[in-house]
């Protein structure tokens, strides 16, 4: 049976990657230091070790005889990257020097690291692969910094790697978060009764990706002589919508009548990002089956009976005037 290392595997993409390979007759093993994920994500036929990534002994004592490791473990918080760069950064930048040292010392075949939308930044949509990357934000830069680690470091020691550029996957597990998901934030304050905030005018344009469109193609990206040395997009093109448009529809589908509260906009924000997904329909034929309104559903199906108040987890570095006041004062 091969065996597969999975990072972050009790995160929101770990864990459904994880159940994409369990499913595909792989033995998986995983990390994660629940700064993100927690336990009741992580399948019951994965074998999960409570390791940072930045304790390379330890990875490389979970990872020993895996033949591909997925890193998706991150500190995946783009805005708040802004106000946070140095958490940010040891979570983005030196976690996956972390698992790429671990993983050449150990003889993996290949590594497959999940970047971001964020390394596309100032580009014009849809962002497509070959576009050099112009990140605004510290995850951005960090997500930038972390692929180009992997490409030399491969390069220099002939291990295999593929890049996985998805973006903005909802769908349960998905962590209830101040600081990043915009849908689930949406969700959870609607059915707690209270309106969404917005930043700016709610005009910025995002596509929205459902995690079951998107870890079954990952899980590919191990074995798939197709994504070799490549960078991928992965997630729809044809959702593109407002924010404002997004919490009209999660309000439509809770039946809650709406009336946004907006604020200032969050400085380094990109105001149109989209991905084409040209490339991942030419190589493996991708098709995403989920719309946005079905996954949607499931998201809400998944966070009503965990509605609650917001925990603010992570500390901000800076706090200026910069800093929006929902982070600051705790308004969620």
């Amino acid at each position: 049976m091969q065996r597969a290392f999975v990072s972050g595997i009790a995160g929101f993409l770990g864990s459904h990657l994880a159940d994409a390979l369990l499913a595909d007759g792989w033995e998986v093993v995983g990390i994660d230091s629940l700064i993100g994920g927690a336990l009741e994500n992580v399948p019951a036929g994965a074998a999960w070790h409570f390791v940072d990534c930045n304790d390379v002994t330890k990875v490389r004592a979970v990872m020993a005889g895996c033949e591909v490791v997925y890193h998706c473990a991150a500190t995946p918080y783009e805005g708040f990257s802004v106000f946070s760069p140095h958490l940010i950064t040891q979570g983005i930048v030196t976690a996956t020097t972390g698992v790429i040292s671990a993983a050449i010392s150990c003889g993996v075949r290949r590594i497959v690291i999940c970047s971001s939308m964020a390394r596309y930044g100032e580009n014009s949509v849809p962002f497509t692969e070959d576009m050099a990357p112009r990140p605004r934000d510290p995850y951005g830069i960090g997500k930038v910094c972390a692929e180009q680690l992997l490409v030399n470091l491969c390069g220099l020691h002939d291990v295999e790697y593929a890049i996985a550029v998805p973006h903005n996957i909802i769908g349960p597990r998905q962590r209830i978060d101040p600081f990043r998901n915009v849908a689930t934030i949406f969700i959870n304050r609607m059915l707690r009764g209270l309106q969404p905030i917005i930043y700016g005018d709610g005009l910025q344009k995002r596509c929205f990706s459902f995690i079951g469109d998107v870890a079954p193609l990952l899980a590919i990206f191990g074995t798939s002589p197709a994504a070799h040395g490549e960078v991928i997009n992965i997630g729809p093109d044809d959702h593109f919508t407002t924010i404002l448009k997004l919490a009209e529809r999660i309000a439509g589908l809770l039946g809650f009548v709406l009336d946004p509260i907006f604020m200032p906009p969050r400085p380094a924000e990109v105001r149109f990002a989209n991905c084409s997904a040209d490339k991942a329909r030419r190589l493996f034929g991708y098709v995403p089956e989920t719309s946005l309104d079905q996954g949607l559903l499931a998201m809400i199906d998944w966070i009503r009976p965990r509605a609650r108040a917001f925990d603010y987890h992570l500390p901000l570095e800076i706090v200026s005037h910069r800093t929006p006041r929902a982070w600051s004062e705790r308004l969620l």
